[in-house]
């Protein structure tokens, strides 16, 4: 039996989009849902304890700086990705695909697999799909990923097409490699970049192969929004209604509407961490920078919507001056509200598809946020 089951519990009449539970080892958690990203074991800026209290339900973390720092065998001898950071709800690894092509250097990309340079000492690895597996059975999380080829964008129509057969050949080896299926579910990535005979071509190719849950992958990555909401209107037909759907790397409000409306059930992002950390947080009034002048005397809190830690308990001038005092708190607390406001959204728009009218909800929520509404 596989580790992780999807549970389908409604389908909104209004757009289609699904309100779920996915069930791991390690507990389950509703859908559509957001995955908060701890990329070296940790959220940054967020203890185990806080994430709980903002209602994350599984968080990310990323293979390849694991493998970097502190190690695979660190972590195994440690029991595992959830004890050693003392997380025990569930944890999706990616498998380190994309950081071996955006972050290395000199990387070579053959059939067996990709040899690189370390973007910390510049020394030399390998990652073939079965080391990316068993890289991902040391760290013990519930969800793992195949390790797949990630084009860049733009990309050339015959790149892209050698690139995803590379992809569903390396997917294949993935599925061989990974023994451990009672305790980690391994999920197919479809790639296929902006082409959607491409992209279909991929579903097909790696639904055929059979996972316990499916991805989409090579999006997000700087085409304009419209192309990726194509994509997903030719790609996700095809995917299996009884598993879950991943679309990896998206984080942005609108971005987490829309693709609930296509029937995702799972995202993640840097995106409210790294914006944080630079002094901007999303609002139900759309985006404010904290850090600007502006607020040097606004005593009312980030967002008067908003039931985090933050908004509870300080003002945007506290918040202002601790961040242009360089103080860790003022990180943390805009860490944290983003955090939430992410997550809060996500239960919104489960509360929207139960009420079958996620599409009332989204015109509702761009038009207070400041999207434009098409």
């Amino acid at each position: 039996m596989d580790a992780v089951r999807y549970e389908l519990i409604k389908k909104c009449k209004q757009t289609g989009a699904r309100l779920g539970r996915v069930h791991t080892p390690h507990g389950s958690f509703d859908t559509p849902a957001f995955m908060p990203v701890g990329t070296q074991a940790t959220v940054k800026g967020m203890s185990p304890d806080e994430l709980k209290q903002v209602e994350a339900g599984i968080i990310l973390s990323n293979t390849y700086h694991l493998y970097m720092r502190p190690g695979r065998e660190i972590i195994r001898e440690a029991g595992g990705l959830h004890r050693f950071m003392n997380w025990d709800r569930p944890i999706l690894t990616d498998s380190g695909g994309f950081q071996v092509f955006s972050l290395s250097d000199l990387r070579d990309i053959k059939e067996e697999g990709v040899t690189f340079r370390s973007h910390i000492d510049g020394s030399k690895h390998f990652i073939s799909p079965e080391i990316a597996i068993g890289i991902q059975n040391d760290l013990g999380s519930d969800i793992i990923m195949a390790f797949d080829e990630c084009t860049p964008y733009p990309c050339d129509y015959d790149y892209a097409k050698k690139s995803l057969e590379r992809t569903t050949r390396w997917a294949k080896r993935c599925k061989e490699a990974h023994k451990n299926t009672e305790k980690q579910s391994l999920f197919g990535i479809i790639q296929g970049s902006t082409y959607k005979d491409l992209r279909i071509q991929s579903a097909r190719e790696i639904t055929d192969i059979g996972f316990p849950g499916y991805a989409i992958g090579g999006l997000s990555v700087g085409e304009p929004a419209h192309e990726m909401y194509e994509m997903l209107e030719c790609t996700v037909p095809l995917m299996p209604e009884d598993k879950p759907r991943y679309l990896m790397g998206v984080g942005s409000p609108d971005y987490l509407v829309e693709g609930s409306i296509r029937g995702i059930d799972m995202f993640d992002c840097v995106l409210p961490t790294r914006i944080g950390r630079n002094g901007t947080v999303m609002t139900s009034r759309g985006k404010l920078i904290v850090r600007d002048a502006a607020y040097a005397r606004d005593f009312s809190p980030m967002d008067p919507e908003c039931d985090c830690y933050a908004c509870r308990n300080f003002s945007r001038a506290y918040i202002r001056h601790l961040l242009k005092a360089n103080e860790v708190l003022g990180i943390r607390l805009t860490t944290w509200h983003n955090i939430r406001f992410l997550l809060n959204l996500m239960k919104k728009i489960r509360q929207a598809i139960m009420e079958d009218r996620l599409m009332d909800f989204r015109n509702e929520f761009f038009n207070a946020y400041g999207y434009e509404l098409s």
